[in-house]
């Protein structure tokens, strides 16, 4: 990296819809915005800075349709499904090394019978708050958001996978 050079953090999310039947019914991979308690988070723990925002602890569904955006109401949950927050799988996070990039990867799964809804499944977060508190994120706890560019209709047999991926490289 040369002199003047900048550290990018660049996120993307797979959602991967599975029915019963094994029949996937959506998988796609889009950009995620990471917010700006998520880059706090970052940039203080990686220089020691007394009191960072917390560490990740999993991920909560929504419903909502607002932008997303670095702060504000744009980077937490719009309308949160309730009974959607869950830790992330049991060997995530992960980190990786793709040479130019360092990659951290987190992975949730909700299986079949869990965040069902009748309405799409429209935005995921990253969260740093108790996980196992069945509720809303505020923008505070929020590290990262996506809004869905193709809506994720769960029904109660499907099994739903999102796999966030950060990617940090010198620019």
């Amino acid at each position: 990296m040369s002199a003047g050079s900048l550290i990018a953090v660049r996120g993307l999310v797979r959602v991967r819809l599975v029915a019963g039947d094994g029949t996937v019914k959506l998988d796609r991979t889009q950009k995620n915005l990471i917010t700006q308690i998520g880059d706090q988070m970052i940039m203080e723990r990686a220089t020691g800075i007394s009191s960072p925002p917390a560490q990740a602890t999993g991920m909560r569904l929504g419903t909502g349709s607002t932008a997303v955006a670095k702060t504000g109401a744009g980077a937490a949950l719009v309308t949160y499904l309730s009974g959607s927050n869950k830790a992330f799988d049991a060997t995530y996070p992960q980190s990786s090394f793709s040479s130019p990039n360092r990659v951290i990867t987190w992975q949730a799964s909700w299986g079949a019978g869990v965040a069902t809804t009748a309405s799409n499944i429209t935005e995921a977060v990253i969260v740093n708050d108790t996980i196992a508190t069945d509720a809303t994120s505020t923008a505070a706890n929020t590290l990262a958001r996506v809004l869905l560019a193709s809506p994720a209709p769960k029904a109660s047999g499907d099994t739903l996978t999102i796999t966030w991926t950060w990617s940090m490289s010198g620019t």
